[in-house]
């Protein structure tokens, strides 16, 4: 895929989220636009260490400074510091269960370390698996839960429980990303199953797990199966509609990334595009984000496939916050809410990138929402993470799974 020339001057659609009850999304405290005196960059953070079709960057909150990069692979290393001359080890491979071939969106997609991992040493992974898709195939989504071993660098690979698994018929559209909310219960996202134009109508059949994200409570069931149980306030917990109760929001496509701003107290996702939107969603409970009855806040009709039967009846659609074209960018890589210490003019602003044309933009969330671009650069960023102190690092894909750096971003102050 080659990358876009992009104009300097870009022209953005703007959206104030909607809500079920057609209320906007309350707007935070303002913020500064970021500050004109300052540059941003992106570096390289581990000169010495390179890294596979690296697609998660997680901390484990723990107190122990170290940093953990997730392989699409199916491997997971730590870093035992964050400093340029940090060393990594392998802490998980589980490459022989995991379902990744070089340049498709299957694999080992997400990592997410339970709040109280430090005590218990829990941590969920999502992955592919299985060798054949399509109908009659053996592929499947997996979430499980993984324990550390008796060395605090090294996993437990034979302490697998398997919280979910379903059928994954094509290669893409698997979601992937993991969080913890406020309320310490673990949020899975979940891709349409993949193909073109939601190919099997899931996103809008709440019977199914696909086009969602799921919220679990892992401290239920933790030595039984399913090793989790249903938030009582989960929306559709104890419904009689045969709706899967695990479904916290739904009508997505692909949400690559999702994260939670324990400060702001939100849900955030960047749902990649058929052919013509990109888009950002807050997620609140309940809510239909659209698809694929509307790719953004546009009414989809195709190709390949057109809406759902259930696009003629459903109603409620909540906006993305954001959305771009595919004049601007073709494929949204989702990241995080800044609250560190040192990139001072983008503190409480979201930081995302597009994984065609390289540009990272930051986007105030106050309303009129506003976004402008931090870099434009050649990379194929993949995915965003931050330190135990909330420093910003980024990883990017390079063509064939070559390997690839993991950057940090950076601010510079411009002379006067």
């Amino acid at each position: 895929m080659k990358r876009r020339n992009v104009a300097e001057a870009l022209a953005f659609v703007v959206l104030a989220a909607c809500a079920c009850d057609d209320e906007p999304i309350q707007p935070g405290p303002v913020l500064p636009p970021p500050d004109a005196n300052y540059t941003y960059d992106v570096v390289e953070a581990f000169p010495d260490l390179t890294f596979a079709r690296p697609v998660d960057i997680r901390n484990a909150g723990d107190g122990s400074g170290r940093l953990f990069i997730v392989e699409q692979g199916g491997v997971i290393h730590v870093l035992a510091s964050v400093d340029s001359n940090a060393t990594a080890s392998e802490f998980l491979d589980i490459t022989s269960s995991v379902a990744a071939p070089t340049n498709s969106e299957l694999g080992l997609l997400g990592l997410a370390f339970h709040p109280d991992y430090a005590s218990n040493g829990y941590f969920f992974v999502y992955y592919t698996t299985g060798s054949v898709g399509g109908p009659g195939g053996d592929r499947r989504s997996r979430l499980s839960r993984f324990s550390v071993s008796g060395d605090p660098d090294v996993a437990d690979p034979a302490s697998e429980k398997i919280l979910l698994e379903f059928p994954q018929r094509q290669d893409n559209h698997n979601g992937g990303a993991l969080c913890f909310d406020g309320d310490g219960h673990l949020c899975v996202a979940v891709g349409d199953e993949g193909g073109g134009g939601d190919m099997y109508d899931n996103a809008q059949n709440r019977a199914t797990l696909y086009g969602s994200i799921l919220r679990l409570d892992v401290d239920q069931n933790v030595d039984t199966p399913p090793y989790h149980g249903i938030p009582a306030d989960n929306p559709f917990a104890g419904n009689s509609s045969g709706y899967r109760e695990e479904i916290f929001a739904y009508g997505l496509r692909n949400p690559w990334r999702v994260w939670y701003d324990a400060v702001g107290d939100k849900l955030w996702a960047g749902d990649v595009g058929q052919g013509v939107w990109e888009e950002i969603d807050v997620i609140t409970s309940g809510a239909n984000y659209g698809w694929d009855c509307r790719e953004g806040a546009h009414s989809y009709t195709g190709p390949p496939g057109g809406p759902s039967v259930a696009c003629a009846t459903a109603t409620g659609f909540v906006d993305p916050i954001f959305e771009y074209s595919h004049s601007v960018g073709q494929s949204i890589t989702g990241g995080c809410v800044y609250r560190g210490p040192t990139l001072t003019s983008l503190a409480g602003r979201y930081i995302y990138a597009d994984y065609i044309t390289g540009i990272i933009w930051a986007l105030k969330n106050t309303l009129p929402v506003e976004t402008e671009v931090l870099k434009d650069t050649t990379h194929r960023i993949s995915t965003f993470g931050v330190d135990e102190d909330g420093e910003l690092f980024l990883a990017a894909h390079l063509a064939g799974g070559a390997p690839t750096q993991i950057y940090r971003m950076t601010q510079t102050e411009v002379e006067p």
